[in-house]
């Protein structure tokens, strides 16, 4: 469908309701949507009682990337990715590295089809695709139709996500999403996502988390800790047991640093000291996996055995300098199964923007 000069797509997930307004049901805020108007996310819209996306197929920004960049450390290591963003979000982060395009209220974007996604992934050499950059869930049917003709051409797909999609969303895209990073901010905070993102509730992305499981994706979580306002040691390990406890101790975990940005552009860069601290309590509380991130300075993305400590992945940036996990995932040491999914596709990975 055509309106006012773009493309449109009908929505996968919503229900009509008898005044004409629409429930979308694709991401945890379940917007009502009255006739003429738009979601939480502004690029979705009530035109005469059905619910389309405005982004479908219009690609802001296309780039070949390491698999490490999304973080997925033991997901396919050392493969690319043909990274995919659309304008717009579901949430209003203050303190977002990507807000040109995420706070982008005008639908803007170049005419890429699902089926010319996949072929520049062919084209460039990539082993996957990744809808990144801003939240794939609010460009969700370009995102699905994508990863249903990347799969049938042997690639593989990932989310990097918020987490804040519905269980139905997850269920709807689980058959071709194969991996997926769920990025935390704040250690989970309900104040700081309230006040920071303008989320009400962080229940939904525990819900999507569960569901991410049950669906048999693999996931990878990250932490971004907030100096001053998101850097509660106490949220950290709240959130790390329920990580445990739910959904298991080798969940690999990455504990990201925080530099100034967009309207937080005063705050310091977190202190080294709360990272390394956020990483010793996650250790203690049981996961075996765990790096920190956005800290050139320090030694905090290589892989260690959970069991022996032996070496077994050394990381420099997005490079795999070292490598010595067994073909059938086990460390040559003491034989403990490595939490790795995919193969090893080399060492290291160039950035290459197309758009």
């Amino acid at each position: 469908m055509i309106i006012g000069g773009r493309i449109t797509k009908e929505a996968m997930l919503y229900d009509k309701l008898e005044d004409g307004s629409v429930k979308c049901k694709l991401c945890g805020r379940r917007c009502t949507i009255k006739v003429g108007g738009l979601g939480f996310c502004k690029v979705r819209k009530n035109i005469d009682g059905k619910l389309y996306s405005l982004v479908y197929s219009k690609a802001c920004s296309i780039a070949v990337d390491p698999i490490e960049k999304k973080p997925l450390f033991h997901f396919n290591p050392g493969s690319s990715v043909l990274s995919i963003a659309t304008v717009g979000c579901n949430f209003r982060c203050k303190f977002c590295d990507n807000w040109v395009i995420s706070q982008e209220e005008e639908i803007y974007g170049k005419n890429i089809p699902p089926e010319r996604v996949v072929e520049m992934a062919l084209k460039y050499n990539c082993q996957g695709i990744s809808y990144t950059y801003t939240e794939p869930t609010i460009f969700f049917e370009y995102a699905y139709d994508t990863a249903k003709i990347a799969e049938k051409k042997g690639l593989f797909n990932t989310f990097v996500t918020n987490g804040y999609m519905t269980p139905e969303a997850v269920k709807t895209i689980s058959k071709y999403l194969d991996a997926a990073t769920v990025d935390f901010k704040g250690s989970a905070n309900p104040k700081f996502y309230l006040e920071f993102s303008s989320v009400p509730t962080v229940e939904p992305i525990f819900e999507s988390l569960m569901e991410m499981k049950r669906q048999g994706i693999f996931i990878e979580i990250t932490d971004l800790i907030v100096p001053e306002y998101g850097d509660s040691m106490e949220d950290l390990r709240r959130l790390v047991k329920w990580i445990v406890e739910n959904l298991g101790p080798e969940i690999p975990f990455h504990i990201l640093r925080f530099h100034p940005n967009y309207e937080l552009y005063n705050l310091p860069s977190t202190p080294l000291e709360s990272l390394m601290k956020a990483k010793r309590i996650a250790l203690e509380e049981g996961l075996q996996y765990v790096y920190l991130g956005n800290t050139p300075e320090v030694e905090g993305e290589n892989t260690y055995c959970p069991k022996c400590g032996a070496l077994l992945v050394e990381r420099n940036g997005f490079s795999i300098g070292r490598w010595i996990i067994t073909e059938d995932g086990k460390c040559p040491k003491c034989g403990f199964k490595i939490n790795i999914k995919g193969k090893f596709w080399g060492g290291g990975r160039f950035i290459h923007d197309i758009l």
